[in-house]
């Protein structure tokens, strides 16, 4: 089979925050290149593309903040202290300010406040307190970046300067936002587009957006999601300068969790274009970024697949091996269940979906729709684990927000 046209090498990083190990493959072949143990990275923040095809992450048991090189000596470039759980986690266009927000973790209601800013550059770091919450987080670039946290329950953008944050001294000590906005309270999904200086946040209206005008926000006019469903995640794409969510319709039931509808959304930000294309019932979440795809993973208790959307719109399904422990009928598809990940580049044509619970990668080629390997990384990937597929020159770091 004709290999996948790709600029570079690929890597394929591999977390098992279950079993507490981080693995680093070579594509296609799975060569397993380096390897960490004793780290449970946090799969809610993910991973966030630094320059160079870097990656940052959140080891949540040592409380830790990893820059990862996959393609250096050295697997680990840099470890700094910070707050956990880590909720989410994002850096400016450069790829050097960090701020990393806390939430549930194992807990049933919100309960940490700590926000944690760091410098890579310097190793610097500091620790704060916002308000408790699950919050967002952007931090935008320019001669004095902002950091912007998305609460929820009562909903709001709040700016802080980095610097003023970077600066607060020792004891986590309350901080008070330079200024913000308004937002409803159900916000869950955040972006930003480095190139515009904007700020997007999902809620069940529409995308909200802000662009920056000086150390503040101004409001623009929300982008509504055209259904009547609602995205519950947001991806900015550098390549075609759009945004990207799932619309997850139907009952709020969880336990009729197979009867959800889902949509992928896209929004042109050059045309303002939106374009909504059906992806099946049951889960659907994230969505991994290929060179010409878009990746989505659908769980089912009738088969779970891979949708591939491609250009023009078309769509590719390929089937995908059921797991034990899947999620059923009666259950909710996320309390003690196997999940899937998904990982893709923008550089290449590789697609890799886990299969939890079985230690088992499906590797596929976007452009034919064909599996092309099968990765064992020798961990048995409860819950899905966690993937990001780099190269080193793949751009991705156009993104500036952990995933």
């Amino acid at each position: 089979m004709e290999a996948p046209v790709t600029a570079a090498p690929a890597l394929l990083l591999v977390s098992d925050h279950v079993a507490g190990s981080v693995h680093v493959l070579t594509v296609p072949d799975g060569t397993e290149t380096a390897r960490l143990t004793g780290r449970h990275l946090s799969e809610h923040a993910g991973f966030l593309a630094l320059p160079g095809g870097r990656v940052a992450c959140v080891d949540d048991r040592r409380g830790e903040l990893l820059v990862l090189d996959p393609f250096g000596e050295e697997l680990v470039q840099a470890a700094i202290p910070v707050a956990v759980p880590a909720e989410h986690l994002a850096c400016d266009p450069a790829g050097r300010l960090v701020a990393v927000t806390t939430g549930l973790g194992e807990n049933t209601a919100p309960w940490s406040d700590l926000l944690t800013v760091a410098d890579l550059a310097t190793g610097a770091s500091a620790r704060m307190r916002t308000r408790v919450g699950e919050p967002g987080v952007t931090v935008l670039g320019g001669g004095d970046p902002l950091v912007v946290l998305r609460h929820r329950e009562p909903g709001a953008l709040a700016v802080h300067r980095f610097a003023d944050l970077l600066d607060v001294p020792p004891g986590c000590p309350p901080v008070t936002p330079h200024t913000g906005l308004p937002l409803p309270g159900d916000g869950h999904g955040d972006a930003q587009d480095p190139g515009a200086a904007r700020v997007f946040a999902a809620t069940g209206e529409g995308v909200h957006r802000a662009r920056r005008e000086g150390d503040a926000l101004v409001a623009e006019p929300v982008v509504p999601w055209d259904s009547p469903a609602r995205g519950w995640y947001l991806r900015f794409d550098p390549r075609r300068r759009a945004l990207w969510s799932t619309l997850r319709g139907g009952t709020a039931d969880p336990l009729r969790w197979p009867e959800w509808t889902n949509q992928a959304w896209r929004h042109d930000l050059e045309t303002h274009r939106t374009t909504l294309t059906d992806l099946g019932p049951g889960l659907v979440f994230r969505l991994a970024l290929a060179r010409d795809h878009t990746a989505f993973t659908r769980v089912h208790p009738d088969g779970d697949e891979l949708v591939l959307l491609g250009p023009s719109d078309a769509v590719r399904r390929l089937p995908l091996p059921a797991m034990d422990g899947a999620p059923r009928r009666g259950g909710t598809p996320w309390d003690g269940v196997e999940r899937r990940a998904v990982a893709a580049s923008p550089a290449a044509d590789w697609v890799a979906v886990t299969r939890g619970g079985h230690g088992e990668i499906h590797l596929f080629d976007a452009r034919t729709g064909t599996e092309a390997a099968l990765l064992k990384p020798g961990t048995p990937l409860h819950h899905g684990g966690h993937l990001a597929l780099r190269t080193r020159t793949d751009g991705a770091e156009g993104d500036p927000v952990g995933r």
